[in-house]
């Protein structure tokens, strides 16, 4: 979700499943920012309505804090991704149930409410491909037809993947969680190990006491004595795991133990 998907004209698509010939379709009014984004009324568990961006290229639902908190979905004040089933989400006078949700205060959102109005996530896949959509702008509306498609959980197959490989064998090679520190190692160092080059202000790996400059020696239990090594070895390693790292540092080895936090 690195960037929102933006249409320039009447966009029309399907969802795979076939919508039912017997529903209704519902039309939602859209507002339009100056980005040529648009947001949509949404209430979450009766809550709101907030201003979601409607986003076609989303593949799940993002809600910040604020509305976590609002919709009973999380008491959590620090700002770390994490997952939720909202019981219900209302997107104008269209009901679904048990969407999945993804609470987190993401920088790109921020940054948009911050600068064209109030924004407090964006509407994505877990919702809209339940329905055939249509968007027009000239109109400023949207139009739902209800499908019997129900989506799969995206999020939770994302981080499957990335902790247990997929069912032909492939393994996206990236940690499912935030460590907070990065590592480097030069050309001809062969010397057991990698250099820590970062480490997060206030992330996991500072509040464990890691430091630029350090050598990472093992990761939970695992040799690092590569970059690749590194991932590897994160990629194994649960979110909310308590994980052991062993460094070398001013000639002295040690073991720190960074709590691992839920992360993309």
């Amino acid at each position: 979700m690195k960037r929102f998907t933006t249409a320039v004209c009447l966009l029309l698509f399907a969802a795979a499943g076939r919508a039912d010939e017997a529903a209704k379709p519902v039309t939602v009014p859209i507002t339009l920012l100056k980005s040529r984004h648009f947001t949509v009324p949404v209430k979450v568990n009766g809550e709101g309505p907030f201003a979601l961006i409607f986003d076609t290229g989303a593949p799940i639902t993002l809600i910040n804090n604020k509305v976590a908190r609002a919709a009973g979905l999380s008491k959590d004040k620090r700002n770390v991704l994490r997952q939720a089933k909202a019981k219900t989400l209302q997107v104008g006078t269209l009901e679904a149930r048990d969407v999945p949700v993804t609470i987190m205060d993401h920088p790109t959102v921020s940054l948009v409410s911050k600068v064209l109005g109030p924004v407090d996530g964006i509407v994505g896949f877990s919702f809209f491909a339940r329905y055939k959509v249509t968007i027009d702008y000239q109109a400023k509306q949207l139009t739902f037809v209800p499908t019997k498609y129900q989506p799969a959980d995206l999020m939770a197959k994302m981080m499957s993947m990335t902790l247990f490989g997929s069912k032909d064998g492939k393994k996206v090679v990236a940690s499912a969680g935030v460590w907070g520190f990065q590592v480097g190692k030069k050309g001809g160092d062969e010397a057991a190990g990698v250099d820590v080059t970062t480490v997060v202000v206030g992330g996991p790996a500072a509040a464990a006491g890691l430091k630029a400059g350090d050598r990472l020696l093992t990761l939970h239990g695992r040799w690092t004595d590569s970059v690749v090594d590194t991932f590897r070895a994160a990629s194994e390693v649960r979110p909310g795991t308590a994980a052991r790292i062993g460094i070398r540092r001013d000639g002295k080895e040690m073991e720190l133990t960074v709590n691992v936090q839920p992360g993309l």
